[in-house]
């Protein structure tokens, strides 16, 4: 029942996010109709409900083809300028949840990999303040000082994790409830 998990450039450890749930009872995949003890449930945007997606079905791109969906909304991404990017993204690379609408950002021309979730404990834990830091500070896109204030993992104001997979900058999107 289990499968292999494929590699996602962009979403590298979903088992580790919780973008994939796995139970040893297992589920049938809505795509390809096969039983798994990994699946996806979302977030997915399409008209129909889907309950749960193999990660065979959504690396293959089948399941964005055969239900019309996408995994992430393009127009809550950064700009590239490669389509094959913004479709690896968007239709073949399982999501995050998000408190509002997800955003998947991006560095050095291409989509950052997706880390986690992350509160100012997390990144001042794993060493990563100061690099935040220059970061924002450079795309004036965040209040520091609220973020170290505020920014809680699981909290009010939740912090998500990417990295640059050409330089390995660490950047952060926030959101609220």
């Amino acid at each position: 029942m289990s499968r292999e998990l494929p590699v996602f450039k962009y979403h590298p450890d979903p088992l580790k996010t919780g973008a994939f749930a796995r139970d040893e009872d297992g589920v049938t995949c809505d795509c390809c109709e096969k039983d798994t003890t990994i699946w996806y449930g979302e977030p997915f945007y399409a008209i129909d409900e889907i309950e749960a997606l193999c990660p065979a079905c959504i690396a293959s791109g089948k399941a964005a083809e055969m239900f019309d969906g996408e995994f992430q909304d393009e127009s809550s991404c950064d700009d590239v300028d490669d389509e094959a990017k913004v479709d690896e993204l968007c239709r073949r690379t399982p999501g995050y949840r998000g408190w509002q609408q997800e955003y998947w950002l991006a560095h050095c021309g291409d989509f950052c990999a997706f880390i986690g979730y992350v509160g100012w404990k997390e990144i001042e834990e794993m060493g990563l303040a100061a690099e935040i830091e220059k970061d924002c500070e450079e795309n004036g896109q965040q209040d520091i000082d609220h973020l170290r204030e505020h920014m809680e993992n699981d909290g009010h104001l939740q912090g998500y994790l990417f990295r640059c997979l050409t330089c390995g900058t660490h950047r952060i999107h926030t959101d609220t409830d």
